[in-house]
């Protein structure tokens, strides 16, 4: 497999020899919402290593917020747009460094052709995106496949013939298999820049586990620039699962790896819901350790052996570990400050 070619967004590279990079799309309308809180949520996320967001794009009402959301944002904002060209310019205007766009449900070519021509005055970047079912009329009656990359092939022909080469392609599926023969013909058919996902993958169960399936299989073959998990579920979420897939392949490095046991009938500690109440926080460290959080002095002492930091817990005391040796013992309620101040000290 060959590289891809190199895109920048905003600073950001993709492609090349770039590392994969984390996508997640606001959950919300961002007319009318308090942009702040909006900035805030972007600069969490970005502690949990996401690094692209995408905002819906949807009306004139988005430009005043979308625009603070392009230049005060933690990280670069896609706008995606359907349907009305207009809105994809007025999207450039405020200052997005890319967009995406199905030029098969914006209408005329004419109107694609004025929005490329506006993101390559700009200098931003557009990403191709196709769903298996928003596809033109199969008349050459080939597989979903094999007329998703047939389908992005033919746009992106476009965009070189108006001089603009700054392209991303996704092609996703809700059928994991045809996820991966799509992107895998894909990318013996050219050297754009590969967003994957599976869409519309269902909640955090099934969207991880056909995530992984299908993303993890293509990251292996070297086939992905970057990803998104999408869950029907908080972005957040999405995050975690998609650094989580990078790391089990050995693509990405670094950060707290977290350790929690099960639940059984020995738990004399509620690890659910301490894991619930730290663990974004945890994944909001750049810090390359080990947490474990165990629910029983059965496998809490075992499983603190092979991490740098664990909690348990008996009763109404937690137990704090630091390499394996038994570091501080507190109140319940005070074990999530035990185990942050022990990590501040890393």
């Amino acid at each position: 497999m060959f590289s891809s070619k190199s895109v920048g967004v905003n600073g950001l590279q993709i492609g090349g020899d770039a590392p994969v990079r984390v996508q997640t799309m606001y959950d919300s309308a961002i007319a009318g919402a308090d942009i702040d809180a909006i900035l805030h949520r972007m600069r969490v996320l970005k502690s949990m290593g996401c690094e692209l967001m995408r905002f819906s794009y949807v009306s004139s009402d988005d430009r005043e917020n979308f625009t603070r959301i392009c230049h005060e944002g933690a990280m670069p904002a896609v706008a995606d747009i359907h349907f009305d060209y207009r809105m994809a310019l007025e999207a450039l205007e405020c200052g997005a460094p890319k967009i995406r766009i199905n030029p098969g449900n914006i209408g005329a070519k004419w109107k694609t052709e004025e929005v490329v021509r506006a993101a390559k005055e700009r200098g931003a970047a557009i990403r191709i995106g196709l769903n298996s079912g928003s596809l033109p009329k199969n008349e050459k009656n080939l597989s979903k496949a094999d007329l998703m990359v047939d389908t992005a092939l033919e746009y992106a022909d476009w965009f070189e013939s108006w001089g603009f080469s700054d392209t991303v392609i996704s092609l996703k599926a809700s059928d994991p298999d045809i996820t991966l023969e799509a992107n895998r013909k894909l990318k013996k058919s050219c050297d754009y820049p590969i967003h994957l996902g599976v869409t519309e993958a269902g909640g955090i169960v099934t969207s991880c586990v056909r995530s992984a399936w299908a993303l993890g299989s293509l990251l292996e073959e070297g086939i992905g620039d970057t990803i998104r998990v999408s869950i029907t579920g908080s972005i957040e979420t999405e995050v975690q699962a998609a650094i989580e897939i990078l790391r089990t392949v050995g693509l990405r490095k670094g950060g707290v790896r977290i350790v929690s046991c099960p639940r059984c009938g020995r738990h004399s500690f509620d690890s659910q819901g301490f894991l619930e109440r730290v663990e974004k926080r945890l994944l909001s460290v750049n810090r390359n350790l080990s947490v474990a959080i165990m629910g029983c002095q059965v496998n809490g002492p075992g499983e603190a052996k092979g991490a740098d930091l664990a909690v348990t817990g008996i009763g109404k005391k937690a137990f704090l570990y630091v390499r394996g040796e038994l570091a501080k013992e507190v109140d319940i309620d005070s074990a999530e400050a035990a185990l942050f101040e022990e990590i501040d000290r890393f």
